[in-house]
């Protein structure tokens, strides 16, 4: 009778790893996002709730901007001052109508390992990101670099005459239920606007907006404004679809740091000059 009931008490244990393994084979670390079908085939999910743009979201392929999307930003790009044309022709990008040899580029994020700053994060490798809201601030929670921005929406004002920072100094608004309203401004001027090598003064404002659709659509607008470059504000993102990850994705960091930027340059750069 024991060994029956040690036999009928092992096969329960069996049966219930098994039942669990496949829960914990379910888990993923370093996810890379959504495959391409994946996010063409995400349902809408129902309507989108008010004042909630929380989640982890993706911007799929659109929202990788090396190769692929140099000419439409270029088409979308308001022409230069001459200011504007005298700092572009300094930037020696990888991509992009300027793009020059791999041994000439002066990116500062792919040779230096300088931080790619805003609005380059959301023009150029806009991956996953985790948007996270309190009473007072919306938190961008970035994959690539691994940054996290805040965007306060406490009804403070910009300020008036800011020390520059990598990514600025940013506040929100909500315009209606499901749209919020971004302005960043304090930018470093050492950063690029995109992949493209496009410059910015002291003066730019970036205005984004976050529309949030349905359940599983965020829609992003970025617009560029800095009169001292360029003659005319100009859109970098219009309304670029955003789908929504799992609550329990785990995003894998992509961290730029200056030993591979050197690395790149003497593996890479040296060979174009043989």
């Amino acid at each position: 009778m024991n060994r029956t009931f040690g036999l009928l008490v092992q096969a329960a244990g069996l049966a219930l790893l098994l039942t669990a393994a496949p829960a914990v084979r379910a888990q993923t670390w370093n996810s890379t996002g959504m495959t391409p079908e994946q996010f063409k085939s995400l349902p809408p999910g129902g309507p989108a709730p008010r004042r909630d743009i929380s989640g982890i979201w993706d911007g799929g392929a659109a929202g990788v901007g090396a190769t692929g999307q140099e000419d439409e930003r270029a088409r979308a790009r308001s022409p230069f001052t001459p200011l504007g044309r005298q700092m572009a022709q300094e930037n020696k990008p990888g991509n992009g109508p300027r793009k020059v040899p791999v041994a000439e580029i002066n990116d500062p994020l792919s040779t230096l390992g300088d931080p790619a700053g805003f609005p380059r994060l959301v023009t150029f490798e806009l991956r996953a990101v985790q948007i996270a809201q309190t009473p007072a601030q919306v938190l961008m929670l970035y994959m690539f670099e691994q940054r996290y921005r805040v965007i306060w929406t406490d009804g403070r004002a910009l300020p008036k005459n800011p020390d520059p920072r990598w990514y600025g100094y940013s506040v929100g608004r909500w315009e209606d239920d499901y749209t919020l309203v971004v302005e960043t401004i304090g930018m470093d001027e050492r950063t690029w606007i995109d992949n493209d090598g496009d410059p910015h003064s002291d003066a730019l404002r970036v205005l984004e907006r976050y529309r949030r659709v349905n359940q599983n659509t965020l829609e992003l607008t970025v617009t560029i404004d800095d009169p001292k470059v360029y003659t005319k504000p100009w859109l970098v993102r219009n309304r670029m679809p955003m789908r929504l990850l799992p609550p329990n994705t785990d995003l894998m960091p992509m961290i730029p740091s200056a030993s591979e930027a050197q690395l790149y340059s003497r593996e890479i750069a040296s060979q174009t000059k043989q």
